[in-house]
């Protein structure tokens, strides 16, 4: 298995990050639409064999009245407002995800991570969502990632069943919370901290809970990549703990 181990984000500046890591998960994408000039400089600057994956810009999953909004240098006109956001089907997210593709392929980056928010719980209509909008684009040259929060966690069968139809879809998940839905050649784990509802980004993880993270990796047997993500305060740190925790051992 080929792990690709690194944080959501930059905490040190990238030319110290570049000689710690192999791979970061960039945040700015999801504020703004992806800059495919910016992100081909920034993947220019990088050594060779570093990898990107990207959060996706949030039009195709936020709701314009959403408060992580207020980060994004765009205004949307108000009458367009639910015609962004929750996967709708609609031309206005279909518009977005190009600009989204055009910035990963810019980038080169391995993966795009289209994380929901907590609002978007199980329904009928959202499962729905899910199963057009993936079925109405074209299988794209990097792995999708999904990654759903609420009560999806109690709907296992629902999402599975969608996530096996759209064949190139992951399901991301953070392993202390709960595991994919469908296990493939490619798994993406997000590490929000241990404890509280959702997240706990002041948690520090422990040698103990890094071995059982571990384990689980060792468990896949079937998966080929590995995406391991750190999303916490302490991210630097604990990514860098692991690295060299999988180094130091058995190979995946």
């Amino acid at each position: 298995m080929k792990a690709f181990i690194g944080c959501c984000g930059f905490p040190v500046s990238r030319k110290r990050y570049y000689t710690l890591f192999n791979s970061v998960e960039l945040q700015d994408t999801f504020y703004n639409p992806p800059n495919p000039e910016k992100l081909s400089k920034l993947r220019d600057e990088a050594p060779e064999g570093f990898t990107f994956t990207m959060k996706a810009w949030q039009a195709i999953t936020h709701p314009p009245s959403m408060r992580t909004w207020r980060r994004s240098k765009i205004r949307i006109p108000k009458e367009l407002w639910d015609r962004y956001g929750f996967l709708r089907p609609t031309e206005e997210n279909f518009s977005a995800w190009k600009e989204i593709v055009e910035g990963a392929r810019a980038l080169k980056a391995k993966a795009v991570v289209i994380q929901l928010p907590p609002s978007f719980n199980f329904s009928e209509g959202h499962l729905r969502n899910i199963r057009e909008f993936f079925t109405s684009i074209e299988r794209p040259q990097f792995y999708v990632g999904l990654e759903v929060r609420g009560d999806w966690r109690y709907h296992i069968s629902e999402l599975k069943e969608v996530v096996d139809d759209v064949g190139f879809l992951i399901h991301v998940t953070d392993p202390f919370r709960w595991m994919p839905v469908s296990l493939k050649e490619v798994v993406y784990f997000r590490l929000h901290g241990i404890g509280g509802d959702e997240v706990n980004y002041k948690y520090r993880y422990t040698d103990g809970d890094l071995l059982q993270l571990k384990s689980v990796l060792l468990t896949l047997g079937n998966a080929e990549v590995a995406f391991v993500m750190f999303n916490n305060i302490y991210m630097r740190d604990d990514a860098l703990r692991f690295k060299r925790m999988i180094e130091g051992g058995p190979s995946l």
